[in-house]
């Protein structure tokens, strides 16, 4: 008799295996025949919940499952090779060629490359002309650097409350928080989910504001089918290896008009026109230049940004069916025929009362990498000790931030890591 039981155990999922014939073990566990250590399962209970399993874990201990992981293999290697060999490692045809491609990709009419996606919001907002005291709407639910690019500047950020559905800025509330003292709006496609641009563009119209957009999180997002960054206002992308394209570190800003990329560039290398001398610096600047080995990377990676975002899709696909039954999480609002996300991470919505750190704490017990996602930035105390900003001005940011968990999430997850990821979740998710 052969029988498979589900063991709830830090690493093991089925383990108990005797030779004889197939036989239903108890909760409905089916295996497959004599002697087997893996089975095909379904409906298989966990103790008050119920998840569809499809494979059952070896008898060996599971491997630990990471958050992310980028998609690279020889095609990048032999990019970055090919620089190493050239000798120029700096100012040279990749850069341009990777400035070539994402503008094409994205529908921008320029596009610089940048060492950071911070790098291309400080350099987005330094565009909109922001001087101290001036006041920016943006979100309090990001990551810090969209709120830090106004700073750098001098200027105020003005939180505004996002919307309880898609988690980005209401168009309304951030038309209400406009005074005259208001010089631009930042905006955030947060989890890869586009803004309303429509509402947004007409808002920055009746006001005469500057828009810069935050899309580091949002490569191959599209609005009403137009591609995010490709709206004629400055908008910001980020390679960080996590993101949906990587060049290890590394940003690029999507730009409208010609004189707006030559400024940046020049910001971007020390203030540098090269017109005449060699070191002619016509303003202060920054050393923000991507390097050509990164270029090389990121070339390559964009070659195979439509199988990337495919894969992507089907992992979130995945994902999605395992948890659409499961008690106690929230998920990502899905797409509809306006607004398509761009996959960056997989977050869901711990509920209360369960606690986010008892649910991460038990995933890590079974080997499985979580990640708080994302804390709302009037809280952090370099934003709430400066400007006074404290808890309950902007409830529906802060019950995102404090109840947002990134589950493991690149394109080579498999569909049973991820049915390991949601069983151990469902376990995580227990009050006693």
């Amino acid at each position: 008799m052969t029988r498979i039981l589900v063991v709830e155990s830090l690493s093991v999922e089925a383990v108990v295996v005797t030779s004889g014939d197939a036989h239903t073990s108890p909760e409905g566990c089916e295996s497959q025949g004599v002697g087997t250590v893996r089975a095909s399962l379904t409906a298989c209970s966990l103790g008050e919940r119920s998840v569809n399993i499809r494979s059952v874990a070896r008898l060996a201990p599971s491997e630990p499952i990471g958050l992310s992981a980028p998609y690279v293999d020889e095609t990048e290697e032999a990019a970055v090779l090919e620089v190493i060999r050239s000798g120029r490692l700096a100012f040279g045809p990749m850069i341009e060629q990777f400035e070539r491609v994402l503008a094409e990709r994205v529908g921008a009419p320029y596009v610089a490359a940048l060492s950071s996606g911070t790098a291309g919001l400080h350099l987005g907002v330094k565009l909109a002309g922001i001087s101290p005291g001036d006041e920016v709407v943006t979100t309090p639910l990001s990551f810090i650097a969209s709120a830090n690019a106004i700073v750098y500047e001098g200027g105020v950020p003005v939180f505004v409350d996002v919307d309880e559905r898609t988690l980005n800025l209401d168009p309304a509330a951030v038309e209400a928080a406009i005074t005259p003292r208001t010089k631009a709006l930042v905006l955030v496609d947060l989890f890869g989910y586009p803004l309303d641009f429509d509402a947004f563009r007409d808002i920055a119209a009746r006001h005469g504001l500057a828009i810069v957009e935050d899309a580091c999180e949002a490569l191959g997002a599209t609005y009403r089918g137009q591609q995010v960054g490709s709206f004629g206002h400055p908008a910001v992308f980020a390679f960080y290896p996590n993101k949906q394209v990587t060049t290890g570190e590394g940003g690029a800003i999507a730009l409208g008009t010609e004189n707006e990329w030559a400024l940046v560039k020049s910001l971007a290398n020390q203030g540098r026109t090269d017109r005449g001398e060699t070191f002619a610096h016509e303003r202060i600047g920054y050393n923000y230049r991507l390097d050509e080995l990164s270029a090389a990377l990121g070339v390559a990676q964009l070659r195979k940004l439509d199988r990337i975002l495919a894969l992507r899709d089907e992992v979130a696909l995945r994902y999605d069916t395992l948890l659409d039954e499961v008690e106690g999480v929230r998920l990502l609002c899905p797409d509809d025929d306006v607004y398509r996300r761009s996959w960056f991470v997989y977050v869901v919505f711990v509920d209360p009362p369960v606690d986010r750190s008892t649910v991460m704490a038990r995933l890590a017990a079974e080997g499985i990498a979580s990640k708080p996602y994302l804390p709302a930035i009037h809280l952090q105390s370099a934003y709430s000790d400066r400007f006074g900003f404290r808890g309950g001005m902007f409830p529906v940011a802060e019950a995102a931030g404090a109840q947002g968990l990134a589950l493991p999430f690149h394109t080579g997850l498999s569909a049973s890591d991820q049915e390991r990821v949601v069983a151990a979740l469902i376990r995580a998710l227990r009050l006693d």
